[in-house]
């Protein structure tokens, strides 16, 4: 008789047609409705608080019993898992990690298996508040962002420039509606403006120029300097404004990326860098011209948008943007080498109702 028969013993029941599990013995009343209970095996050595631990190295095993013998089915997979947690560095000769392997080389590889405790050890941090995969910022962005609002408000001084976490995530959220926002109820037109003002300046549309889109948000510069470029790239700080810029399918290359951490890098190869509106979430553009002029081929041109106030060389207003003073900052422009080509008021976008005072400037490498 088969190990299964020996053991179980399918019978009719007198009652119910469907056949059910009884006794291996044939002791059990066949009239019971209740099946025996099933025959349990002997708990493993090696498992934890069952049968006091594994046996030392050196000592006998039970007489009439194997030790941790590995029965089939899902005994055989509980019996295995209690081996691997009495002990996780077993050794056996010939299976190291490197290959020909030693007598007592650890036969888990590195890198493999699931992470357990040695030697009372505590398991490694999970991600905390402020990492990398944290949804929370850390402190310190938050206290920068605190005090870029209070500045705002008048209480506090304002900083050099917006925290570059407080932008990217004002776009972010933005980026949806931008263009119906900008182009339908503000009625912007910096871009269009500074597509002009290179006009004025004998910049023909032909398509020769290495352009540079600083800020290019969702594309509504780049429509305004493609045909200016014979090579366009963008460059934006915020992922879904650049996944917006990428569907119009009019940028050859787009970088997410601070201006003042991506510009430095650059060799001077770009014939036009171009910002409409970007320079207003900086306070002092001391280091963002120089970056601009490094960007810049000898003889490129750097136009650009602001917007205007004469009170000092910059302040932040209520809207969370700075305003400049284009003289402070046409005097900074020659200090980084580049010289005026031109500058023009004008109105950016309608803002509240009123127009927005603002100034466009074009500047060229020396």
């Amino acid at each position: 008789m088969s190990r299964k028969h020996r053991f179980w013993r399918r019978e009719p029941h007198p009652i119910a047609p469907a056949p059910r599990r009884w006794a291996e013995c044939g002791d059990a009343c066949p009239r019971s409705r209740r099946p025996a209970p099933r025959r349990r095996r002997p708990p493993c050595p090696g498992r934890l608080g069952g049968g006091g631990g594994a046996v030392p190295a050196g000592a006998q095993a039970p007489a009439g019993r194997r030790q941790c013998a590995q029965p089939a089915g899902r005994a055989g997979a509980a019996a295995r898992r209690c081996r691997r947690r009495a002990a996780p560095h077993r050794t056996r000769p010939g299976r190291g990690a490197g290959g020909a392997g030693l007598p007592g080389e650890s036969r888990r590889r590195p890198g493999r298996g699931r992470p357990h405790r040695r030697g009372g050890g505590r398991l490694p941090r999970r991600p905390g508040r402020g990492c990398a995969a944290s949804p929370h910022p850390p402190a310190g962005v938050l206290a920068g962002q605190a005090r870029f609002l209070l500045a705002a408000l008048g209480e506090a001084p304002a900083p050099d420039r917006a925290p570059a976490a407080y932008v990217r995530d004002l776009f972010d959220q933005f980026a949806p509606r931008f263009e119906a926002e900008l182009t339908g109820r503000l009625d912007y037109r910096s871009p269009a403006l500074l597509a002009a003002l290179l006009e004025r300046a004998g910049v023909a549309k032909a398509r020769r120029l290495a352009v540079l889109d600083v800020g290019c948000g969702t594309g509504l510069s780049g429509a305004a300097l493609a045909p200016f470029a014979r090579r366009l790239e963008g460059l934006d700080l915020s992922p879904r404004m650049l996944a917006e810029a990428r569907r119009r399918g009019l940028y050859d290359a787009l970088h997410e990326a601070d201006l003042l951490d991506w510009l430095p890098r650059q060799a001077p190869r770009f014939d036009l860098v171009a910002a409409a509106d970007v320079l207003n979430y900086l306070g002092d553009l001391a280091p963002a011209l120089a970056a601009i002029a490094g960007a810049l081929a000898p003889g490129g041109l750097a136009a650009f948008s602001l917007e205007a106030g004469e009170d000092a060389p910059f302040a932040l207003h209520g809207a969370l943007r700075y305003r400049h003073d284009p003289a402070h900052v046409a005097a900074l422009a020659a200090a980084a080498g580049l010289s005026e080509v031109a500058r023009e008021a004008a109105a950016l976008r309608t803002e509240g109702g009123a127009p927005v005072a603002g100034a466009l400037l074009l500047l060229r490498r020396d």
